[in-house]
């Protein structure tokens, strides 16, 4: 889907909620350099065009006591899509779960899971990951040190088109 066009206010406002996404609307019109009336228009824009899909709290995991995080590599027999459609369905329902991608390459799916202890991950691998009809093969790595974590997209592209 090519991108919408923005102009430099809209990116404005798009990097600023990216930042913030609890500022009030008279606080973001002034962040932008707006009246408060055209900022609430193009902001109910921006999300009525799905380009602002959600706003959120963004929750410290070790804070809930989930201080174990992994990616696990999934690989699918290679039987037809029956296989591929139970999955997606199952790893709706799973919690730990946060994320997960349908993939190319040497594996058919990428988890990003968070686990209480290790005790928590290897009951997950072994009763829920390991008993799914499909799954031919898993591997996981262990998360050591988060060198980055963010939330924000980049914009840079977007600004390019403007200049």
């Amino acid at each position: 889907m090519p991108a919408q066009h923005f102009d430099k206010t809209d990116l404005k406002i798009l990097a600023t909620l990216q930042r913030d996404g609890r500022l009030s609307n008279v606080e973001l019109a002034e962040t932008v350099a707006l009246s408060p009336s055209p900022c609430l228009r193009r902001l109910k824009q921006l999300e009525e065009s799905g380009v602002i899909r959600q706003y959120v709290a963004l929750l410290e995991p070790a804070r809930l006591g989930l201080g174990l995080q992994a990616f696990v590599r999934v690989s699918l027999e290679k039987r037809g899509t029956t296989y591929a459609k139970q999955f997606s369905e199952a790893v709706s329902h799973w919690q730990e779960v946060i994320n997960c991608f349908a993939m190319t390459g040497e594996m058919d799916y990428l988890l990003q899971v968070y686990f209480e202890d290790l005790e928590h991950f290897s009951r997950f691998v072994m009763d829920k990951l390991l008993q799914h009809p499909g799954v031919a093969d898993v591997k996981s790595s262990f998360v050591l040190h988060e060198v980055k974590r963010s939330t924000a997209l980049p914009l840079n592209h977007l600004e390019s088109i403007l200049s």
